[in-house]
């Protein structure tokens, strides 16, 4: 039997979300039409949007769907950078973290490539987390010419918890509410408390098939006097910023699968913690180099190692080969392998950006999978060690 090690790639669907989705795909209607079936479409909309903000802290008119994070970020960035801009031409930097996810990145690029703007990336230190300090630098000398700062709930290669609630305080006190503040919490709900009310954020982003829906569906959580601009164009649903005909069954789903979630959260992040916990100790007694990258705070089912001399590649295959599944990172490169944009961002060389590997748990996960993966990983790390000392020796010359 296989072991699947890349919960923050996508977690199984929770059985309860696939009933939700099939009740409500057996059923005919579009949510913007007048007729009956319109009528209940729509109904069953509302209620999951209704039960989205209610286990999120959210009011339901500032849930907004859309086809899952990378939207919800791109939403939040550029679309936020463009509401300022149109409202303060003075506005044209957008801020980042070094350790964001691609769509946060890719978002900031397009702000500075095609809308005119610039992106400012913020420094971390060694752990991987933000630099409080530097960014606050940023906004002291910036504020007035700043639209957006965007920085993750948690990291989604090492899971390396940042301090939202302290760039969310120097926002406030630089720039009070003139600067969008938006946080990309994919990785984080679910697994640690998520309060959107609470938090003074503007803008929050969630995708679905991270916490056990479907593929396809996510939302961004935006407070409603925060202006966005759309980024895509149609018949205006969603508050007009997000159109497109809304996947009702999908939305019913999410509902579902974040109720979930959060109702077993504070259970579920200690029984997760504790098998990462004995995946780590197992990890460190047979592989005595492995570095493991962990901040003080991280994510309970996240276990990020450094791999000295390893080839990722034929590490993965290897792993792959005897039954457990695992990543090197993030996994919406379209199967290509890179060096870890986090381990370069903490001062990694590349070639050690590229041994890395990323064991993520889930709500699946069992003791016997952590039994298993230690079982074939000391193998799948020497095999990878001389793949990778043949590497060496061919890029040497």
């Amino acid at each position: 039997m296989s072991v699947y090690l890349d919960h923050a790639a996508t977690t199984t669907v929770r059985p309860a979300a696939l009933a939700a989705l099939a009740r409500a795909a057996e059923r005919v209607g579009n949510p913007s039409s007048l007729h009956g079936a319109g009528r209940a479409a729509r109904s069953t909309l509302e209620d999951a949007r209704e039960r989205i903000a209610a286990a999120l802290g959210a009011q339901p008119a500032e849930v907004v769907l859309t086809s899952g994070g990378c939207e919800a970020d791109t939403l939040a960035v550029v679309g936020g950078y463009l509401a300022a801009r149109a409202a303060d031409p003075a506005r044209r930097r957008v801020v980042t973290s070094a350790v964001e996810h691609a769509a946060v990145r890719g978002a900031g690029r397009a702000v500075a490539e095609v809308h005119g703007g610039t992106h400012v990336v913020a420094p971390v230190g060694p752990d991987g987390v933000l630099d409080v300090a530097a960014l606050e630098a940023e906004l002291a000398a910036h504020a007035r010419e700043t639209a957006v700062v965007s920085v993750m709930v948690a990291n989604n290669e090492t899971g390396a918890i940042q301090p939202v609630e302290a760039v969310v305080a120097a926002v406030r006190r630089e720039a009070g509410n003139a600067v969008l503040v938006h946080a990309d919490a994919v990785q984080a709900v679910g697994h640690v408390p998520v309060d959107f009310g609470a938090s003074d954020l503007d803008a929050l982003s969630l995708s679905g098939h991270k916490l056990g829906a479907p593929a396809g569906i996510g939302a961004l959580l935006v407070q409603r006097t925060t202006p966005l601009a759309p980024v895509i164009h149609g018949s205006g649903q969603e508050r007009g910023v997000r159109s497109g005909t809304v996947p009702v069954a999908l939305a019913a789903a999410l509902a579902v699968a974040i109720e979930e979630a959060v109702a077993e959260l504070e259970t579920e992040a200690a029984r997760l913690a504790g098998l990462r916990d004995e995946l780590e100790r197992g990890v460190r007694a047979s592989v005595p180099d492995v570095r493991v990258n962990a901040a003080d705070a991280r994510l309970p089912g996240f276990l990020h190692l450094t791999l000295p001399g390893a080839d990722v590649d034929a590490l993965l295959f290897a792993l792959d080969s005897w039954g457990v599944q695992a990543s090197a990172g993030a996994a919406c490169h379209a199967g290509v392998t890179q060096p870890s944009e986090v381990m370069l961002a903490v001062g990694d060389d590349e070639w050690l950006a590229r041994s890395v590997l990323r064991l993520t748990l889930g709500w699946t996960s069992t003791a016997t999978d952590v039994e298993r993966a230690l079982a074939v990983l000391p193998r799948a790390v020497e095999r990878a060690r001389a793949a990778g000392a043949v590497a060496a020796r061919h890029a040497a010359g």
